[in-house]
């Protein structure tokens, strides 16, 4: 397990375990469903190849209620505010970082980044469901970046959960230029590049949870971006990289509190 491994799956570990403290006027007892498992995704952004990382999910829910959904693809984060459908709270993501040598040819190192920012979500319904985030990168790319999805939910109480939705990403041209830029003077033997800010990606994401026996079941996700703008134009990706980026993972479940012990 690497570092950014590490920190994603002790916030989401974390975050679980202070979410009680958030709701100390319920006294119901709780649920809680562990994810453990592997995934593939992007060996950084624009990258052809793909880098296993370990996959960690924990939801949380109280007495016989069902679990909140939650997309596969979303930061870390819980909720501060609430107002019927809306929900605000903070989020935090992890960027790896990527060194000369995970691109092959000389381009500057881009380090390890910590994004803290903010989610807002808005329910349409209870099988609709939209949310934005916005996260500033501290180290590493220094860059804004946001995301802004729809999930179109179908499930049968916790037995089964199926999820889609489409994506788009957008960055400022600090995170864009740490990426995709290529300076006049490079030693990489790529033309020169200057990456401007903007819509970065769009695609789609896919998730399905299957409940197996009382206690295990099955966590599974498929997303798919497409890099557009001055990201899919750079020489990192026409010439390197590609695109396409693809991730996926698959991971047991085990469920353990009040109704399910």
């Amino acid at each position: 397990m690497n570092f950014v491994s590490i920190c994603g799956a002790t916030a989401v570990l974390l975050l679980a375990a202070v979410q009680p403290a958030l709701a100390q006027d319920d006294q119901k007892p709780r649920r809680t469903r562990i994810a453990l498992g592997g995934q593939l995704v992007p060996s950084y952004p624009g990258s052809d190849d793909l880098s296993f990382r370990p996959l960690v999910d924990v939801a949380r829910a109280r007495g016989t209620d069902l679990f909140q959904f939650e997309a596969p693809d979303e930061s870390f984060g819980f909720p501060l505010i609430r107002f019927q459908q809306l929900t605000i709270g903070p989020a935090l993501n992890f960027e790896g970082s990527r060194a000369a040598g995970d691109v092959g040819v000389d381009l500057p190192k881009v380090g390890f980044t910590v994004e803290p920012g903010v989610f807002l979500q808005y329910d349409l319904s209870e099988s609709v469901r939209l949310r934005s985030e916005l996260r500033k990168g501290l180290g590493g790319h220094e860059g804004w970046v946001g995301n802004v999805g729809a999930d179109f939910v179908a499930r049968r109480g916790d037995d089964w959960l199926l999820s889609a939705g489409p994506r788009v990403t957008f960055a400022d041209e600090t995170y864009n230029s740490a990426y995709f830029s290529v300076a006049p003077d490079s030693a990489s033997g790529l033309p020169a590049f200057s990456a401007g800010g903007g819509v970065q990606s769009v695609g789609a994401t896919l998730g399905y949870v299957q409940q197996i026996t009382k206690r295990w079941g099955v966590y599974s996700y498929a997303k798919y971006d497409r890099l557009v703008g001055d990201a899919a134009d750079s020489p990192v990706v026409r010439i390197i990289g590609s695109p396409d980026q693809i991730s996926g993972g698959l991971g047991l479940t085990y469920t353990f509190g009040a109704a399910g012990s």
